[in-house]
């Protein structure tokens, strides 16, 4: 009984573990998704958009399953946008902007951050969409 009794506790912490383990990587790449998204929106942007202030909602808040039939959308994403001057010295410097989607969230009681950085020029990708 006393290995019956150690094998079944064994096993229910392996299961527990594992469910706790596809928990964070699922919320994981929801805020990959989410960050991607706001990233990929703010390149749409013409260039006096993006440095218009307050034209970009510079707070935010998502949930991991927005279109939930049963009222609960699971965890909640609360996530910064921050526009700044390209961190570097270049005869272009004044022609690019560095963008940082940054996410905050909590899966049971660890709190978990994830951020993303990149570059938008005032001659990308806009400039083809208008």
């Amino acid at each position: 009984m006393a290995v019956t009794g150690v094998s079944a506790v064994a096993l229910l912490s392996a299961i527990s573990s594992g469910m706790l383990t596809m928990q964070m990587a699922r919320e994981n790449v929801r805020a990959t998704q989410i960050m991607m998204e706001k990233t990929e929106t703010l390149r749409l942007y013409s260039w006096d958009q993006l440095i218009t202030t307050n034209f970009i909602q510079t707070s935010f808040t998502e949930h991991y399953d927005p279109n939930s039939t049963n009222g609960s959308q699971g965890t909640i994403y609360t996530g910064t946008v921050s526009i700044a001057a390209v961190p570097m010295t270049t005869a272009y410097g004044d022609e690019m902007k560095q963008v940082t989607v940054s996410l905050s969230w909590t899966t049971g009681r660890i709190n978990r951050n994830r951020s993303f950085t990149t570059f938008v020029s005032r001659n990308g990708l806009q400039n083809y969409i208008y």
